[in-house]
């Protein structure tokens, strides 16, 4: 199963690309394995509506080329700035938009619902985050940066979830 994760934004998307792998053998545990992760980025004097449309375009993109069963992204649970927020809502409904267009099924998770997840504590600092999914997706280094690794965190998070749905 292919999932990706994303943290929305208009300046830049975070995604990541995971895999549930089934190990065989007689203990039929779950691995998860990175594909891809990164970031879409736009430009600052762009428009905002060509900025959306370059988020749809490169998310069709990737669920075109990885064909993922599910998208797990971060939810706005509660704002500070309502200058970030309203951008930030625009990038969601964009990549929700994209998401049905695909009818690929999404699940949405608070900030301290991923760092719950992955750390086991939801007040985690970011290097605390990104070494544990490090761990978790064993990768060489920490993912990097900020956005993306918020996304393999995401996944890690839609991943979970749906394994403990599927009992």
């Amino acid at each position: 199963m292919v999932i990706i994760g994303i943290d929305p934004g208009t300046a830049t998307t975070g995604y990541g690309i995971i895999q549930n792998i089934e190990n065989s053998g007689k203990n039929k545990s779950k691995r998860l394995k990175m594909v891809s992760y990164g970031c879409i980025k736009t430009k600052p004097d762009t428009l905002v509506g060509d900025r959306l449309k370059i988020i749809h375009k490169e998310l069709s993109s990737l669920i075109k080329i990885h064909k993922p069963e599910l998208i797990s992204i971060e939810s706005l649970y509660f704002f500070v700035n309502l200058k970030t927020a309203l951008p930030v809502s625009q990038a969601r409904g964009v990549i929700l938009f994209t998401a049905a267009k695909y009818r690929v099924p999404v699940l949405e998770f608070t900030p301290l619902q991923m760092k719950l997840t992955v750390t086991g504590y939801g007040k985690s600092e970011k290097e605390v985050v990104q070494k544990q999914i490090q761990k978790i997706l064993q990768l060489k280094e920490c993912p990097k940066p900020d956005d993306a690794a918020d996304a393999l965190g995401m996944a890690i998070c839609g991943a979970l979830k749906f394994n403990s749905g599927k009992k």
